[in-house]
Formats: structure tokens, C-alpha cells, sequence
């Protein structure tokens, strides 16, 4: 990703969290190659950072689903939340194409689609963080957000769609 790449990323981000009225905080960070040190670069536990899935229905649209790390989507429990039969991880390019950020980058903030978002409900269990971590659309940031303002901007549903990785 180019240096211009990244600042449109970024901007694109920080516009659609404040048209949400979403607060949120954008990290820089080194590159990082686990899980852990992603977290550790945001100053948060890993089962805090959350991986967001873009994932496609049976009719060719896409729902994005937020896993904690050291935590896996769980299908079966996906498909009967949203009432589908069948569900897939598309390839990299379709998820770019929906999004327009590469993998690994992925977040909600200012995808190029908007869709609907399902939060693993583990997120809010006692004590619920006071922040999660997102991808920022960019490799060298994180983004940083309290777990309910998200909910609340997103209008996303809070269900059980994971078990322990």
C-alpha cells in the first residue's frame, strides 16, 4: 500500500466514525506478525482486538462479523442469527471489492459497502473492555474504539457467533 493508499484509508475511516459520532482513536504501530504483538501495539489484551470477517451470503451479499482474537467464527451459529442456509469467506479480491481495504486491514469504518455488522457477543462479557481494536484500513495503524459506541453507530446486533480458537 502506498503512502496515498494509506492517507485515503485513514481519512476514510475517520470520516465515517465522526458522521457516526463515533469517538475513536487511530494507533500508529510497526508491523506487526501475530496476533498478540498487534495488541500489545494498542495497549490491549488479544482477545480485545477483533477481526472483522466479511462474509458472504448465498444471495451474493455480504455482512461483516467482529470475532475476538483467540476466538473463531462459529457458521452454524451465523447462519441461524441471519436466517441463511449457506455462507462463505469470499477470496481476497471480493472482500477488497467490498470493502476497498486489502486483508488484514479490513474494518467497517468507511468500507466501500456499507453492511450489515454482527459482534461476537464474548466482547461484552464481565469485565467488558474499556476499548477494542480494530483494523484501520491501514497496516502501519489500529483503530481504537469503546466496544458500545461502536454497537450503537453500527446499529450492529450483538449475538453469539463464536467459540474459544
Amino acid at each position: 500500500m502506498n503512502k496515498l493508499q494509506s492517507d485515503e484509508a485513514l481519512t476514510r475511516v475517520a470520516l465515517d466514525a465522526s458522521r457516526r459520532n463515533i469517538p475513536i482513536e487511530i494507533v500508529p504501530r510497526e508491523k506487526v506478525n501475530s496476533l498478540e504483538e498487534a495488541a500489545e501495539a494498542l495497549g490491549i489484551k488479544s482477545g480485545q482486538l477483533l477481526k472483522s470477517l466479511v462474509i458472504k451470503k448465498s444471495d451474493d451479499t455480504f455482512v461483516f462479523a467482529l470475532i475476538p482474537g483467540g476466538r473463531k467464527l462459529d457458521w452454524a451459529k451465523l447462519r441461524s442469527q441471519i436466517g441463511v442456509n449457506k455462507l462463505s469467506l469470499p477470496p481476497a479480491d471480493v472482500a477488497w471489492d467490498v470493502t476497498h481495504y486489502e486483508s488484514g486491514t479490513i474494518t467497517p469504518f468507511g468500507s466501500h459497502t456499507v453492511l450489515p455488522v454482527f459482534v461476537d457477543s464474548s466482547v461484552f462479557e464481565e469485565p467488558e473492555a474499556e476499548h477494542i481494536g480494530l483494523g484501520s484500513g491501514d497496516r502501519g495503524h489500529g483503530l481504537l474504539v469503546k466496544p458500545r459506541d461502536f454497537v450503537s453507530g453500527f446499529d450492529a446486533t450483538i449475538a453469539d457467533i463464536s467459540t474459544p480458537a
